[in-house]
């Protein structure tokens, strides 16, 4: 049996406004699995509703075997993490890792043994006696990262916890939480909007829109197979080419574009293809194309141009491209990496 099950689980709110619908997943033990979708998705949403902050309208969500909507959060041996630390401004650093401890009536002795090894594990020893505002953003996170492991509960949610932070602490704080995870075997649900922090955080990824989980599956399954155009467009970066057109006889065709399709005949057909799935031709039976910016990475160039047809294109290459602003371009796509959708439904589509 899973160790969470959330079973057709439905959020509306009073106003009649839908957030979550008909959503239901399972979560092995040990897991680390990543809600992940743009802003207002209702990734935030879910997560609360599982933490006990946000009522369940319709469905159940089981943890350990047992239904717990109607358990109070407190009940729930859940403990989160949020975007903004939520620490407490008065108390140092050592009381606010202590104060769930003391709350649950822990004896002293056993307090400051969980306190000095989650300041280890984390190392913050040196900070025990600081106050939160003494503190960098980095290690304010540490901090309620060790609130909630101090707890040892049986879940541990994370709310965006990396936001407030600036790029090279986010990666630092990223591989933290991932090897604490690894170490403690711990079931957890991280929640962002960021696909990259998402690729290299989750065993497996939910990747929502609009309040429904557009697909369920590991990184590598959701990048290298997409269930729909969302999906598609949402996880990579850069992010996939889109180009409508129509299969016949096994073959793609839209403007400058003539691709195979081991799909039957079909109108409204959209091809995604990725970046790095495009590269340049000295060939001129390429698809032509005028080079509009260039973005030289280091170790990769991404390159925007447009097509004779004026469909806009992304190129990611590994190789030094010796091409400047205003260049005619030959491309040719990789064959093997092709994707189709339904411009009507925007799913797949199958053989």
């Amino acid at each position: 049996m899973s160790f969470i099950n959330l079973k057709k689980v439905v959020k509306v709110y009073p106003d009649g406004t839908q957030a979550i619908f008909n959503s239901s997943l399972s979560i092995e033990k040990g897991e680390l699995v990543v809600f992940v979708g743009p802003s207002g998705c209702g990734k935030s949403t879910l997560l609360r509703m599982i933490a006990g902050l946000e009522d369940v309208t319709e469905g159940e969500i089981d943890l350990d075997g047992n239904r717990i909507n109607e358990i109070d959060p407190s009940e729930r041996d859940i403990a989160m993490v949020f975007q903004n630390y939520a620490l407490y401004p008065h108390m140092s650093v050592y009381n606010n890792i202590a104060y769930g401890l003391r709350s649950r009536g822990v004896k002293k002795l056993e307090i400051e043994a969980q306190v000095t090894n989650v300041s280890e594990l984390l190392q913050i020893g040196d900070l025990l006696s600081k106050k939160p505002g003494q503190l960098s953003g980095g290690q304010r996170q540490r901090v309620a990262m060790g609130r909630a492991i101090a707890r040892d509960p049986k879940v541990f949610l994370f709310d965006e916890p990396l936001s407030n932070l600036d790029a090279k602490l986010r990666v630092q704080v990223r591989l933290e939480i991932k090897k604490l995870q690894r170490k403690m075997g711990t079931t957890s649900i991280f929640v962002t909007h960021d696909q990259t922090e998402a690729m290299t955080l989750g065993d497996r990824l939910v990747v929502m829109n609009k309040g429904v989980m557009e697909q369920v599956g590991t990184p590598m399954e959701i990048y290298y197979h997409p269930k729909t155009k969302f999906v598609a467009g949402f996880i990579g970066t850069p992010s996939m080419n889109f180009i409508t057109g129509s299969i016949k006889d096994k073959t793609f065709t839209a403007s400058s574009f003539a691709v195979p399709a081991k799909y039957e005949d079909k109108d409204d057909v959209i091809l995604g293809v990725r970046p790095e799935d495009i590269s340049i031709t000295k060939a001129t039976t390429g698809v032509k194309c005028k080079v509009e910016l260039i973005e030289k990475l280091g170790s990769s160039t991404v390159i925007y141009c447009v097509d004779m047809k004026e469909n806009q294109l992304c190129v990611s290459t590994q190789s030094r491209a010796s091409v400047e602003v205003g260049d005619t371009i030959h491309i040719s796509t990789n064959n093997k990496a092709l994707h189709f959708f339904d411009k009507e439904t925007s799913k797949a589509l199958t053989k």
